[in-house]
């Protein structure tokens, strides 16, 4: 993951694209951050938790943003950056990160319940 934000500078085109390698870099330190040293935080886990999340969700709307743009060669499924498909997938994406995080979360509280922790 950190590979992937970090190779987002040299080829960002778009004001945007910094901001959000910065923000996903920023997601994903926090994440490790807290696995890292904070290992029996309750509070940690759940904030690592939402920060890996928020992290994948932010590499994943360029990757499918560049794929779908790109792919197949010659004739590419999206040329327009407001293509009802483009911003479906990215809406669909979001609905991921929207519905996962808090089903994450729960299972976490679930297993600590369970665990005594």
């Amino acid at each position: 993951m950190l590979l992937g934000a970090l190779s987002a500078y040299p080829v960002a085109h778009q004001p945007v694209s910094t901001v959000i390698a910065t923000a996903t870099l920023v997601f994903l330190l926090l994440g490790y951050g807290l696995a890292k040293w904070q290992p029996e935080a309750r509070l940690g886990a759940y904030i690592q938790t939402i920060s890996l999340s928020i992290s994948a969700f932010l590499l994943m709307i360029p990757a499918v943003t560049e794929s779908l743009r790109r792919l197949p060669v010659g004739n590419p499924l999206v040329t327009d950056l407001k293509d009802p498909l483009l911003l479906g997938v990215q809406g669909t994406l979001f609905l991921i990160l929207i519905v996962g995080v808090p089903l994450q979360l729960r299972a976490l509280y679930k297993q600590r319940a369970i665990g005594g922790q």
